[in-house]
């Protein structure tokens, strides 16, 4: 069958326009990547500096669980943009990077609490219910993070069978 005279003329529109699309795309993603980076080093500045504030204001362990909280929020977010790293090189997403995010969202609380905890005072007034409630959030981030881990090595069993089932010598 005989080709027309417009299908390479929109074969190249096409092509045109995929790379302004993918021109757009680098543009966001160094834009998301650039805010992620301030903001995680925002965020180190401010916890060092709460950490001196609270050290200074005589109750450093309030400082220690911020810092720890910060810490751990920093570490997320360089996670984030090594998301949007790899997400910018292969012009693709991939879910292990966003499953470690999630991994560590998990961790962070799961630490945040439980220091949250060995300060509280258990005497007061509602320290029952509060216990009750942080045993429960604690319960539902082990489950989220064995759901994520498991979800972690099924991925990786489905894109290298060969590397999971080898035998071990």
């Amino acid at each position: 069958m005989p080709r027309s005279a417009e299908e390479p003329e929109s074969s190249e529109t096409r092509t045109l326009i995929a790379r302004a699309f993918t021109l757009v795309e680098d543009v966001v993603y160094i834009g998301i990547g650039a805010l992620l980076a301030l903001s995680a080093a925002m965020l180190l500045v401010n916890g060092a500096l709460g950490l001196w504030r609270a050290t200074m204001d005589g109750a450093p362990l309030p400082g220690v669980i911020n810092l720890l909280d910060r810490t751990l929020l920093v570490l997320m977010l360089v996670e984030l943009l090594y998301t949007v790293q790899v997400s910018f090189r292969e012009h693709a997403l991939l879910p292990e990077p966003f499953l470690i995010v999630g991994l560590i969202a998990a961790t962070r609380r799961i630490l945040v609490v439980t220091a949250e905890f060995s300060v509280a005072d258990k005497t007061g007034a509602g320290g029952q219910g509060r216990f009750r409630d942080g045993m429960l959030e604690i319960a539902l981030l082990t489950l989220m993070t064995v759901a994520l881990v498991a979800s972690l090595l099924m991925l990786r069993r489905v894109r290298d069978p060969a590397k999971v089932s080898a035998p071990r010598s």
